[in-house]
């Protein structure tokens, strides 16, 4: 993030930021409540912090995901768009070095045809933390911590 590697010079951050190694969870806060003080929408990550069936951009050098972060909480939602050209899917696997016979049945669902398509994943129990406005996330997960301590 050109933010983090240019213009902070105020902070150190544990994890040095470098092109292909992911964010922390360090790095996104400071984005959402120091630097922009409001919810950041961070996309197009470098491939090599993305499994391999996330969709390759036309430079070569990123996927197609993103992450909202929202200050004092975190990463809210995360998602990314699938790879469907068979051709791209393939070239990947070999990069990640994955074994072609474990993932034949995945490159037959985009051999059959497929349709571009794409996913994300909310973080319920945040996204009642931000609603409710409660400042502990243990306070809006619906189950109790421990194993038989529900009335305590």
């Amino acid at each position: 993030c050109f933010i983090l590697q240019h213009q902070v010079t105020d902070k150190t951050f544990e994890t040095k930021l470098r092109w292909g190694v992911p964010l922390t969870a360090e790095h996104l806060s400071y984005l959402a409540d120091d630097h922009y003080k409001r919810p950041v929408i961070i996309y197009d990550y470098p491939k090599a912090v993305k499994p391999f069936y996330v969709r390759l951009n036309d430079d070569g050098k990123t996927v197609a995901a993103f992450d909202m972060v929202v200050p004092k909480m975190g990463t809210v939602i995360t998602g990314s768009q699938s790879e469907e050209r068979l051709d791209m899917l393939s070239a990947r696997m070999k990069e990640f070095d994955l074994s072609r016979d474990q993932y034949e049945w995945y490159q037959d669902l985009r051999k059959h045809g497929t349709v571009k398509h794409s996913g994300f994943r909310l973080g319920f129990d945040l996204m009642v933390l931000l609603m409710t406005g409660l400042t502990d996330v243990r306070d809006v997960v619906p189950f109790p911590r421990t194993h038989g301590k529900a009335n305590n």
